[in-house]
């Protein structure tokens, strides 16, 4: 437990014991939850409660970032709180290699419906080369296996844990921890109040922009787009270079896969 603050202890397995049913434990969470007044105060809540059900704790939550390249512009306690039963320093590595380059674990919340933990994400997607070193990390520091919920597609709230939760983790648990790190974002959101940069629309990609990345997705070079859609090669170009932005993409390919990912384009 050296990497570990030691006022934070992972609790042993009990369950949910039959003399304390899980809707009034939810009750006295949100209800302990509705009076914290700091994000800090709102983890430790999330924290008691989930320790009464598995052994895990709450690694944090964050906003999730707009664009998966917009790591930089993150900031702890503005955008990013940990709990402190994190592991020290396990942060601060994580966010620098996450801000100089691939982020998977972001791509992945980004394109998830569910609430998944890692290990099935190891099981199901078989990362290999770059898309493990978030796991590879995790093991350094002593985290065996996470929970990461996606809550509106706004914020992530992550559970660890130093034992593998597929065989702890049966669907009522899952619920439960699902149902918390919901209402922990939502409280979080009202006490640090709304991220100004969201609450806009969304930058509108254009019917000629999906045009120009359907085709590019075709493998068309530039002057052969231009033809096909009757515009100057230089149009082209600036319809590219603007999509990318909106996209947040490193170029013409990576837009091109990001907008067949978010399913813009067939």
């Amino acid at each position: 437990m050296s990497n570990v603050h030691n006022s934070a202890v992972v609790v042993p397995f009990r369950g949910v014991p039959a003399s304390t049913p899980p809707t009034p434990l939810l009750n006295k969470f949100t209800s302990c939850v509705t009076r914290a007044k700091t994000p800090d105060a709102i983890l430790d809540g999330l924290d008691d409660f989930a320790t009464k059900l598995l052994p895990v704790n709450v690694l944090g939550a964050g906003r999730m970032p707009q664009r998966t390249s917009d790591w930089r512009s993150i900031e702890l306690g503005k955008d990013v709180f940990l709990h402190r039963s994190a592991p020290i320093g396990w942060w601060d590595e994580y966010a620098a290699k996450a801000a100089r380059g691939y982020d998977p674990g972001i791509m992945m919340a980004k394109t998830s419906l569910v609430a998944y933990t890692w290990t099935e994400t190891m099981q199901t997607l078989e990362p290999i080369g770059i898309d493990r070193w978030p796991y590879e990390l995790a093991l350094s520091y002593g985290i065996r296996d996470a929970l990461t919920c996606c809550v509106g597609q706004r914020w992530l709230v992550a559970y660890w844990s130093r034992q593998v939760l597929c065989n702890l983790l049966t669907h009522p648990l899952r619920m439960l921890l699902i149902a918390g790190a919901g209402f922990a974002a939502a409280r979080l959101e009202q006490v640090i109040g709304e991220d100004l940069k969201r609450s806009g629309e969304q930058p509108r990609i254009t019917p000629r922009e999906l045009a120009v990345l359907r085709l590019v997705s075709l493998g068309m070079a530039s002057n052969d787009i231009a033809k096909r859609l009757g515009i100057g090669e230089e149009t082209v170009r600036s319809h590219l270079k603007r999509v990318q932005g909106k996209l947040g993409a490193r170029n013409r390919a990576h837009a091109a896969a990001e907008a067949i990912r978010q399913q813009l384009i067939p």
